[in-house]
């Protein structure tokens, strides 16, 4: 099976945003530095498969263009993945999965902080400590990204600076995944790769299952 920090890296990835989420979630829960390398290496395959695979329920699961674009965003990793899985059947498809995919985005910003509070509790009781100290409770990036997500959401970002951020977002994104390589042993993420992939597959193949089990409930048409 896999380590407990993994399992979570996996969970987290699978069911939020992709390697987004697993980045996220890796400082505020400890993880090392092989098992976020891992993590990351084998859902980033797995989405990609995803995207390839996923048009097939058009064709052999009978499904119809709004369903398609549901399921999608419940199943998809990233926010451009479901592009380009959804743009080939249709527009109403790529925006109610781009949609539901948001959703799903959302998601993190709780799902980080709950976890930060379970971390520092555990850490604080294996110290002796009754509470953790404060700036323990919350990483100070979750707070960040609550603060400016509020601005942008109250427009009192200018649209002058969003092309700038944008660039220096992609830039520092590349740099910490470097970073993230040239901490990494290959041959430790070479072992945990067969665990890693059954995981993944085994939790996405449920997801699927019941995004479609979902739709049918519901009796999206």
């Amino acid at each position: 099976g896999l380590s407990h920090r993994l399992a979570i890296l996996v969970g987290c990835g699978n069911s939020i945003c992709g390697n987004s989420a697993i980045a996220a979630v890796a400082p505020v829960i400890g993880a090392e530095s092989k098992d976020v390398a891992a993590s990351i290496a084998f859902t980033a395959v797995l989405g990609v498969v995803v995207v390839l695979t996923l048009p097939l329920l058009i064709t052999i699961g009978g499904v119809t263009e709004v369903q398609y674009g549901v399921v999608a965003g419940l199943t998809v990793y990233a926010v451009p993945q479901v592009l380009a899985a959804t743009m080939p059947v249709g527009m109403v498809s790529a925006q109610l999965g781009t949609l539901v995919k948001l959703v799903r985005v959302l998601m993190l910003g709780p799902v980080v902080v709950l976890l930060s509070l379970v971390a520092a509790r555990q850490e604080g009781a294996a110290a002796g400590r009754a509470r953790p100290p404060l700036h323990r409770m919350v990483p100070w990036f979750v707070l960040g990204f609550l603060a400016l997500a509020g601005l942008r959401s109250a427009g009192l970002v200018p649209e002058a600076v969003l092309g700038p951020a944008a660039v220096a977002t992609n830039f520092l994104t590349v740099l910490a995944m470097a970073a993230l390589g040239l901490g990494v042993d290959v041959r430790s993420v070479a072992r945990a790769g067969g665990r890693v992939t059954a995981a993944a597959v085994v939790s996405l193949l449920f997801l699927l299952g019941m995004s479609l089990l979902l739709v049918r409930l519901l009796c999206i048409a």
